[in-house]
């Protein structure tokens, strides 16, 4: 089967911002906005690890616990905790050590932290480089004769999304506690519905498609808790408006940080129906996941740790479970990092969907062919979706500076 429709395919990429915008990704879930109208319905070292500056003898005894935990105070010389005993005979142990200790303190932090935002008058950077995978099986059940040209039902075909993206998360303290966020992101796509019959449709789409503005408010940071509230205006090209929140609350035990996210998005859409779709000069195709629809909304909520392994290497894993309007997903992602000074740092990450309703959906499908009669996209019929696959890697160089 010969389709002629290749000439523009309009798929927008959900991602959320990076370590200063609340996460590392939301997930890539492919959709193109389509006009209906007049047709049937259709990502710290954050008050943890300190460092020496001034320093003066003395003596002082800690706790067992104290020596083990590396990530809020990091003894000066391991080697010098040593088990001292009250007689030779007895068991009665206590655990001193002589030594230069801290006196003052100077906040540094593990930049690849969940709750990382620069202090006042610091800029924070996270450049993000990522490469998603996005696809999922259909098979048609056309029930709107049309003619003999256009018989489509029972044909089998797999949708398959690629990109690579470039995106820079940009932050300044105004306060120790509230930061200013912008970021940007410049895509490049290639777009393919596989056909079981004919040819396939291909489309590549490079551009700058994601612009966003927002604020963090880490209120409270103390010994034990942990939390910001953030907000993000977010402008999707030929897309969508996109209003999203995003709190976040952890626990600091030892040597890392045991957190919760809520996230929630409001989508004001361009059109009155978003999906997957291919328009071209003689003919055009649209899987609709929603229509009749201008605005959405997305929620999501998850838990997570951060731990640090030793001075410069540090681990993230977070799971996930969101609904997003007509489907539920969970997913999964683990990131490992490493930061050899103060200012600079790498995370590698790794996301994807484990679970994802979409499966098994009935979604409609579209059709317009002037050839045919069919003048504006009009309902042929479903598509059954299978095998939904979805899942990104990436690499993020981040700078406080």
């Amino acid at each position: 089967m010969k389709m002629q429709m290749s000439v523009l395919v309009c798929a927008i990429i959900l991602f959320g911002m990076s370590p200063v915008f609340g996460a590392t990704n939301f997930g890539a879930r492919a959709a193109s906005s389509v006009d209906l109208s007049g047709q049937p319905a259709v990502r710290e070292r954050t008050q943890v690890n300190y460092q020496k500056y001034e320093t003066r003898t003395s003596t002082k005894t800690y706790d067992e616990k104290d020596a083990k935990n590396l990530y809020y105070t990091q003894p000066e010389n391991r080697s010098q905790l040593y088990k001292q005993y009250a007689d030779g005979t007895t068991s009665n142990v206590r655990t001193t050590r002589s030594e230069s200790y801290r006196s003052e303190l100077k906040r540094k932090y593990y930049l690849a932290h969940p709750f990382f935002q620069p202090l006042k008058g610091k800029f924070g950077s996270v450049t993000d480089l990522s490469y998603t995978m996005n696809s999922y099986d259909f098979s048609i059940n056309q029930t709107v004769p049309v003619s003999s040209v256009l018989a489509l039902n029972g044909i089998d075909a797999t949708w398959d999304a690629k990109q690579f993206s470039i995106k820079e998360d940009f932050s300044y303290g105004i306060t120790d506690r509230i930061a200013i966020l912008a970021m940007l992101r410049y895509d490049v796509s290639k777009y393919k519905f596989d056909w079981s019959v004919g040819e396939d449709d291909n489309m590549d789409d490079n551009g700058l498609n994601v612009f966003g503005l927002g604020a963090q408010w880490r209120f409270v940071d103390n010994t034990n808790w942990i939390a910001t509230l953030s907000g993000y205006y977010q402008y999707q090209k030929d897309f969508s408006n996109n209003f999203i929140l995003d709190l976040k609350g952890g626990y600091k035990i030892s040597s890392s940080t045991i957190y919760a996210l809520l996230r929630g998005w409001y989508i004001d859409i361009d059109g009155n129906s978003y999906g997957n779709g291919v328009e071209g000069n003689e003919s055009s195709v649209f899987i609709a996941y929603d229509t009749d629809v201008t605005s959405t909304m997305y929620v999501e909520g998850g838990l997570g740790v951060f731990s640090v392994l030793d001075e410069d290497w540090t681990l993230n894993f977070e799971a996930v479970f969101g609904d997003y309007d007509w489907h539920n997903q969970a997913s999964l992602k683990a990131a490992i990092g490493w930061q050899p000074n103060d200012w600079v740092a790498l995370n590698l990450y790794a996301k994807t969907a484990v679970y994802d309703s979409m499966d098994g959906k009935d979604l409609d499908f579209y059709w317009k062919e002037p050839y045919v009669g069919l003048d504006n996209f009009t309902k042929l019929g479903t598509v059954n979706i299978d095998n939904y696959s979805e899942t990104t890697v990436g690499l993020q160089a981040i700078f406080l500076f």
